[in-house]
């Protein structure tokens, strides 16, 4: 299927994601694990398979990998900016059009530096900044920073700094006027299909949602392997999105 006017970015956690997300027309997945703790890096086998299954259905710049080394803020030491520019490489390694990161300092400013290490490692790869950028003290400073040239990267993902999109839609607004075209905005955090045509108002050029549904299939999880059931992708869910994306016509950001 041909994918929506306003990109509509999926976060799916397997194969069987991917392949929703090709069929319901998206511009791209955001593949991850562990999206229950805020997304984690994925094995490099779920990478390879993404990457294969967008490769047969030949939609190019579609596999964009999270990575994200644990749970929590997004404060790293030294071990951890290492692991995640080990993982960066070797997503990238494996085929992955882009990489979605972020990082902070102890003093909860987007870290700038981190970053530039980031978009090195990622080489000739998209760089998406994630929702680091809501969890800083500045977030319209932050997207700032990120539209100044030459920093390399390519969209940020973010609710405008709010719990949710709904409450950060003014902050939206004002993050796509900053941006002037030199960064694309995709809004994500508790995005709704009837969220879409609002989001289109504030002007943004991308959407993101995950969504999930829960499957109880595999049978119980035993002592020690965890609840049971486990996350996926609901394809009326996905379709639903994008079909909103392509309804709602390109409008004059509020900003």
């Amino acid at each position: 299927m041909v994918a929506s006017p306003l990109p509509v970015e999926i976060a799916v956690q397997d194969a069987a994601g991917t392949r929703i997300a090709l069929e319901a027309g998206a511009a791209r997945i955001e593949l991850c694990q562990a999206l229950g703790l805020g997304g984690l890096t994925p094995s490099l086998g779920l990478v390879e398979a993404a990457v294969a299954a967008a490769r047969d259905a030949g939609a190019a710049g579609f596999v964009h990998v999270l990575v994200r080394p644990r749970g929590g803020g997004f404060v790293y030491d030294a071990d951890e900016l290492d692991t995640v520019l080990r993982d960066i490489r070797a997503v990238v390694a494996a085929g992955a059009d882009g990489v979605v990161v972020g990082a902070l300092t102890d003093a909860g400013a987007l870290d700038l530096d981190a970053i530039a290490r980031f978009v090195d490692a990622a080489g000739d790869a998209d760089v998406t900044v994630h929702r680091a950028v809501d969890a800083s003290g500045d977030p319209l400073g932050s997207v700032a920073a990120l539209a100044a040239e030459g920093r390399g990267v390519r969209r940020v993902l973010t609710s405008g700094g709010a719990p949710d999109c709904r409450a950060g839609l003014g902050v939206l607004a004002e993050m796509t006027a900053i941006a002037a075209g030199r960064l694309e905005i995709m809004a994500g955090g508790g995005v709704k299909i009837d969220d879409i045509a609002a989001l289109v108002g504030a002007g943004v050029d991308a959407v993101h949602l995950s969504a999930r549904g829960r499957a109880l299939r595999g049978g119980a999880s035993g002592p020690g392997g965890g609840v049971d059931g486990f996350d996926e992708t609901d394809a009326v869910l996905a379709e639903a999105a994008v079909a909103a994306a392509r309804a709602v016509p390109p409008a004059t950001p509020l900003g």
